[in-house]
């Protein structure tokens, strides 16, 4: 979405991610996300929610956050010895791990729906739907098994019915007004050239960096004249520290023929005025 730098549909979700190493030993990672930028983070020392931005307490009150806090607290600690008490029947081999992911989405401005999946060993296993657990048919047995367990709780999967269609939509669009002025931003990014390892004797990897920038989306390409280089590779592009992305563009070429090449940059902090970087003799080994 141009408005908010974010790519429709938006959603915000959780991700709890739960390593058991053994039957006493366990991890818990616990994340908060508005699309791919990260807003929030779990303390699992004061259990507590860690806010990464000035604006990612949205429009709930501290009341309301105190009482997520709560709940979430509870809820971690009945997952993690519902899931251990029922780690032997239901088949878990140690170490394994658990993922849920929970959120909602919207489209156009509106609330278009909600998700939660529970991943074991990175495949899928459960979903919640309207009210109450399915299995996913590939996970077989053991999933059905998972989900009778679940379903035993209907209170429960009320609360969680209420967080999905209502908390979850309440707070997205909250956040994303209070965000406003930070995820309507525009950065320029900045660019540099260098060599990449040597691909091989009388050949060079030319290397585009391309940093700082916001939003996401950005093109960058090896041209020679006005002529896009087709043997461009595209890095993933990843999050820094300060919201901003960083992105890689290399070329391999025999080194006879980099000369006339350059690395454009177009994104829409330019303007229009995109960057161009040439590579020339003074980047060449000597």
């Amino acid at each position: 979405d141009a408005a908010t730098g974010l790519k429709e549909p938006l959603s915000f979700h959780v991700i709890w991610i739960a390593s058991f190493y053994n039957h006493s030993w366990k991890q818990n990672l616990v994340s908060g996300w508005l699309s791919d930028l990260q807003t929030h983070t779990w303390d699992s020392n004061s259990s507590t929610i860690v806010f990464l931005w000035p604006w990612s307490r949205g429009n709930f009150s501290n009341e309301e956050w105190k009482e997520l806090e709560t709940l979430f607290r509870i809820r971690t600690i009945r997952s993690f010895e519902g899931i251990r008490r029922y780690a032997h029947e239901l088949q878990f081999e140690y170490p394994f791990e658990i993922q849920v992911t929970g959120g909602c989405e919207l489209h156009s401005g509106k609330v278009s729906g909600s998700f939660l999946q529970l991943a074991y060993q990175g495949s899928d296993f459960v979903s919640f739907q309207n009210n109450s657990w399915l299995p996913y048919p590939v996970a077989g047995n053991m999933a059905k098994h998972f989900c009778k367990v679940l379903n035993q709780n209907q209170h429960e999967n009320d609360i969680t019915h209420n967080l999905l269609s209502d908390t979850c939509p309440r707070f997205i669009l909250g956040l994303l007004d209070a965000g406003k002025a930070h995820l309507q931003r525009q950065v320029k990014p900045e660019a540099w050239l260098s060599h990449g390892p040597s691909p091989g004797p009388g050949h060079l990897q030319l290397v585009c960096h391309v940093s700082g920038f916001y939003p996401k989306p950005v093109w960058v390409m090896w041209m020679r004249g006005e002529q896009e280089q087709q043997g461009t590779q595209r890095g993933d592009i990843l999050p820094s520290a300060d919201g901003t992305w960083y992105l890689r563009a290399t070329l391999e070429v025999a080194a006879g023929e980099a000369a006339d090449l350059s690395c454009r940059v177009k994104h829409s902090s330019l303007e229009g005025q995109d960057i161009v970087l040439y590579w020339e003799g003074s980047l060449v080994p000597r």
